[in-house]
């Protein structure tokens, strides 16, 4: 593919959820879910609202990344990355600043996205207990794959 349909396909196929949060301080959390949807078609306040909402923010939704806490932010990436549907979503440490509750949540709806939507996921953590959400587990030390272990989603509907 060249450049610009690469682009494309990016912008129309995959979500991201970067370790660090990647939201545009000027802009509420409502907005930086809208910014996703305004690149990838039209931007919907409510499907954004609902998205916020799902993640545990819909009290939140005109704050600014400043009045958020860390946890917070990094739920409006995931609500970012999620609000187009992408085909295939591509997380580094999405629960890296939340506390435990959030991050099984997160956990919980990843894989409900999953099995419900077909979305793939490939996520990245240094969480060992993510791997008990996931079909496959692939363990890298020092840059090697130590296991790839294939496993059944071992997580109650």
């Amino acid at each position: 593919m060249k450049q610009r349909e690469l682009a494309v396909f990016r912008r129309e196929n995959v979500g991201l959820v970067f370790q660090q949060q990647h939201v545009i301080p000027y802009l509420t959390a409502l907005e930086n879910v809208m910014l996703a949807q305004y690149y990838h078609s039209v931007a919907d306040k409510d499907a954004a609202s609902a998205a916020l909402e799902h993640v545990g923010l819909g009290h939140r939704l005109h704050h600014v990344p400043g009045k958020l806490s860390g946890g917070e932010q990094q739920r409006v990436c995931i609500a970012r990355a999620l609000i187009n549907q992408p085909k295939l979503l591509l997380a580094d440490e999405p629960t890296g600043n939340l506390d435990r509750a959030n991050a099984c949540n997160v956990y919980d709806m990843l894989s409900k996205l999953h099995r419900e939507a077909g979305q793939t996921i490939v996520l990245v953590t240094h969480d060992e207990s993510a791997a008990e959400y996931g079909d496959r587990t692939i363990r890298i030390e020092d840059g090697r794959v130590v296991e790839s272990p294939h496993r059944a989603c071992s997580v109650a509907s």
